[in-house]
C-alpha cells in the first residue's frame, strides 16, 4: 500500500509543476545578433514582409524540432519542455533572449488580446491549478509548442481543449 501512496504523491508533484518548473539547467544560447529586419509601419507591404519572414523562420525552427519528445525540464532535442522550447526558438529564430520558465515568460513583452494575435506572439494556457503552458503563433489560428502527449507539434487555437484553457497572449517581436 505504501508504494501506491509514494507513486500518487510523485505524480501529483509532476502534475502541479508542469511547464512552470524551476531549478532545471537553463538553455544558455551563444551570443549572436538580432536577425529581425526593421519594419516600416507606414506600409502594408513591409508589415506583410515581416509577417512572412517570421512565418518562414518559425516553420524552419519547427522542422528542426518536430517530433522531439516532451520532457519535463528538458532542454535538448532528446526531450524539451514547453518553456525551454519557446526560449530556444526565440533565440535561434530571432536572436532574442527570453526567460526559462512560463512564469517569467508571462512577465515580458506586451500583453495583447486573443484577437490581436499575430505570427511570433506567445500564447499561454492554464492547463491546471498552477500549470501554465506556452506556444508561439506560427500562422493564423495555429501555434507551435512542446506538447506533453505529442512532443513538438502544431496545434489549433480553435481546438476545444486549447480554446477552453486559453490564458493570455504576449508580444515581444516588432
Amino acid at each position: 500500500m505504501r508504494p501506491l501512496v509514494v507513486l500518487s504523491f510523485s505524480l501529483s508533484i509532476l502534475f502541479i509543476c508542469g511547464c512552470s518548473t524551476r531549478g532545471h539547467k537553463a538553455y544558455t544560447p551563444p551570443k549572436k545578433p538580432l536577425m529581425l529586419t526593421p519594419i516600416d509601419t507606414n506600409t502594408t507591404q513591409s508589415v506583410n514582409n515581416n509577417i512572412n519572414y517570421k512565418t518562414q523562420v518559425l516553420f524552419q525552427e519547427y522542422e528542426k524540432w518536430q517530433g522531439t519528445p516532451y520532457k519535463l525540464g528538458g532542454v535538448s532535442h532528446n526531450g524539451v519542455d514547453c518553456s525551454s522550447f519557446i526560449q530556444q526558438v526565440y533565440y535561434d529564430a530571432f536572436g532574442l533572449r527570453v526567460p526559462r520558465t512560463t512564469i517569467k515568460q508571462l512577465q515580458i513583452g506586451q500583453k495583447i488580446t486573443k484577437k490581436e494575435l499575430q505570427v511570433g506572439d506567445m500564447i499561454f494556457f492554464k492547463t491546471g491549478w498552477n500549470i501554465r503552458h506556452v506556444g508561439i503563433m506560427i500562422e493564423d489560428g495555429a501555434f507551435v509548442h512542446a506538447s506533453t502527449s505529442q512532443g513538438v507539434t502544431i496545434s489549433s487555437i480553435h481546438n476545444p481543449y486549447w480554446k477552453q484553457n486559453y490564458y493570455q497572449s504576449r508580444r515581444i517581436l516588432p
